[in-house]
């Protein structure tokens, strides 16, 4: 809840789920090798037809150019705050069965898997480097280094895990640089459909306009994450209660400035649908990320069992969401 605000000084609610999962692992070698995946990073074809056709499903990017981004970052990072490495080099691989392009923190959790590698093989613990800090070195490796519009939710989930509420206000990021952090308790959030596209498209592209509005000072878009921001609030607040059903007027809220801030042509035809299905069936729905896939929020199997029958029918993809049950432990 509260996404896109996460870029825009705002505040939003994220769960990890564990359904999904990306691996990162190292071994030491005498020289520093980074090693393609079979599947997502190809060089070598059956026909130029093959490669059409993979390029068309997954794009021109796979995780060659994320590890070889994160591996620069880290070591400019350690360099930057005096933080000295043993002389060890290491072969990298990495796996994911996370689905492309569809706004699910793919990439991000690759980059965090890696960074996470990186400082168990160099023997760094969180007081080297700081979990609250951590987010922002992730998000540097798409944002500066490979020029990926994003923001800081899906790498702080991703390094604290379980559910957290986070307040990106401008206050906190400018005066020290990253926002507060709240874990909540994952049995609380009530279960979720995840639907998704087999049609993906590319993620982060869905925020370039809207950035430089934000940037511009454009009226309507500052308001609209100020009010985002609000529906972040008053979920945390809501969940805690455990009304559901202002949960499910909030997220078709969320979904519907979200629409109206970016416009139908952005929001793209498939994405129309996976919401207006969810909708016509009565159930509240929203993006989870940037687009290509849908959350629908369903109260009891027989509900689930209807809305995969449906969504399967046109085509779609459906997974019942598993959340990380992390503690309560303070962040």
């Amino acid at each position: 809840m509260g996404n896109p605000s996460d870029g825009y000084f705002g505040k939003t609610i994220s769960s990890a789920v564990t359904n999904f999962h990306a691996k990162v692992t190292l071994w030491e070698s005498p020289t520093l090798r980074i090693v393609p995946h079979p599947i997502f990073d190809p060089v070598e074809f059956d026909s130029l037809k093959e490669l059409y056709t993979l390029a068309l499903r997954d794009g021109y990017y796979g995780g060659l150019r994320l590890l070889f981004a994160a591996c620069k970052k880290f070591m400019e990072f350690c360099r930057r705050y005096g933080i000295e490495l043993p002389e060890r080099n290491f072969t990298m691989a990495y796996d994911t069965n996370i689905p492309r392009q569809v706004g699910l923190g793919g990439s991000s959790a690759i980059i965090t898997a890696a960074i996470k590698a990186m400082m168990r093989f160099y023997g760094l613990s969180y007081a080297a480097i700081p979990k609250h800090i951590l987010p922002n070195m992730i998000l540097s490796v798409e944002t500066e280094e490979l020029g990926i519009a994003a923001g800081l939710q899906d790498r702080v989930v991703q390094v604290y895990g379980g559910t957290v509420y986070m307040d990106f206000s401008r206050e906190l990021m400018e005066s020290r640089g990253y926002g507060r952090y709240e874990r909540m308790d994952s049995n609380l959030i009530p279960p979720l459909l995840l639907v998704y596209s087999r049609e993906p498209s590319e993620s982060g592209s869905i925020h370039s306009d809207v950035k430089f509005k934000f940037e511009r000072g454009d009226p309507e878009v500052v308001e609209a994450m100020k009010t985002f921001a609000t529906y972040a609030d008053e979920a945390r607040e809501v969940i805690l209660k455990g009304d559901y059903d202002r949960l499910g007027e909030l997220m078709k809220a969320n979904f519907d400035l979200r629409r109206r801030i970016y416009g139908d042509e952005v929001i793209g035809r498939r994405n129309l649908e996976m919401i207006e299905m969810a909708r016509e069936m009565g159930f509240p729905s929203k993006f989870p990320g940037s687009g290509g896939s849908v959350i629908v929020m369903y109260r009891t199997d027989e509900e689930a069992e209807r809305l995969m029958k449906v969504y399967g029918e046109r085509g779609y993809e459906c997974v019942k969401l598993e959340i990380d049950r992390q503690t309560m432990a303070t962040l």
